[in-house]
């Protein structure tokens, strides 16, 4: 059974990138027209809609412990509200396939929190992958050129770097509060809170004088697909898997978005930039095999691997 639910775990992590490689794509076509909050807002609130349609099958099994108010209330504060913030904004100035590039940072930035915050061990392989992906990173955002779809690309990929800053926080509290609380419910939450967050800062935004049927697709598809699909797969498998673990298909995302950005947007890359995503993959690359003799050293006396994110919170 164990196999089973592992298996669909790892079924729903490639799933989930999917869905999240999308939404780069997605949103540079949406926010030329609407103020990235507004845009934002809506996807909250479509997704909250959804959650209070179903909430009579969320709602079971769901029992409050005190004191986790503090790390609800951080994990959506990490995502979606800065989180948000952040790559609403990144969109408007660099290009969504080089946004989905920086993505490729956020294993190793997990990795390196965990080190920090919760004192667990990182190789010095790990460490110099995480310099070189950064290098690699810094490199094609200098190799990047001023254009319709990277107005200021330094900007831009700042601004998805403090993105990936607070989806590593968002990690490790997921983490933590799959052990406590059904994935489903935290995707809800993540979903009420946001919508209150954005309220204000949409409000403060300009708003269309109507919307066409494209974008009203588009922020459907962000609000039930992406919110609902995306993070509601991402979560399960946190339940089943660890956070290094699920983290490590993220590595998928700068393809995946790439991809999809180079078919529906026409985007192109110079060969400056392409060397720059080499030396960012081999970073990324080089840090999996320090991931990998770690978790040989953190092994207990009978040869089980012991849990790499558990936050040691009260």
């Amino acid at each position: 059974m164990i196999q089973n639910d592992q298996l669909r775990a790892h079924a729903a992590l490639v799933l989930a990138m999917l869905i999240w490689g999308s939404t780069f794509m997605a949103m540079k076509v949406i926010i030329t027209d609407i103020a990235p909050m507004v845009v934002i807002f809506l996807r909250m609130i479509i997704g909250s809609v959804v959650f209070i349609l179903a909430w009579r099958w969320i709602r079971h099994n769901i029992e409050y412990r005190k004191g986790d108010w503090k790390y609800l209330a951080a994990m959506a504060l990490f995502e979606p509200c800065l989180y948000f913030i952040f790559e609403g904004l990144a969109l408007k100035y660099t290009s969504a396939g080089q946004a989905g590039m920086v993505t490729a940072m956020l294993p190793l930035m997990v990795a390196l929190g965990a080190f920090i915050f919760l004192k667990e061990r990182i190789s010095k392989r790990q460490l110099a992958g995480f310099l070189l992906a950064m290098a690699g990173v810094v490199w094609m955002t200098l190799g990047s050129v001023q254009n319709e779809h990277a107005s200021n690309p330094l900007l831009g990929n700042f601004l998805e770097f403090m993105a990936m800053f607070c989806a590593m926080g968002y990690t490790l509290m997921m983490k933590h509060l799959t052990e406590r609380y059904p994935a489903i419910f935290l995707t809800a939450m993540q979903s009420f809170i946001g919508a209150v967050f954005f309220l204000p800062l949409a409000l403060g935004s300009e708003w269309p004088d109507s919307f066409s049927i494209e974008q009203w697709g588009i922020l459907l598809y962000l609000g039930v697909i992406v919110t609902l699909g995306g993070y509601g797969l991402f979560n399960y498998s946190l339940t089943y898997v660890k956070a290094t673990v699920a983290v490590a298909y993220i590595n998928l995302l700068p393809a995946i978005s790439l991809i999809y950005a180079m078919i529906f947007l026409g985007e192109r890359m110079n060969l400056e930039q392409w060397i720059a995503v080499a030396v960012i993959f081999s970073g990324v690359y080089l840090s999996r095999g320090g991931a990998a003799e770690s978790e040989s050293d953190d092994k207990d006396d009978d040869g089980e691997a012991k849990e790499e994110i558990n936050p040691a919170v009260g």
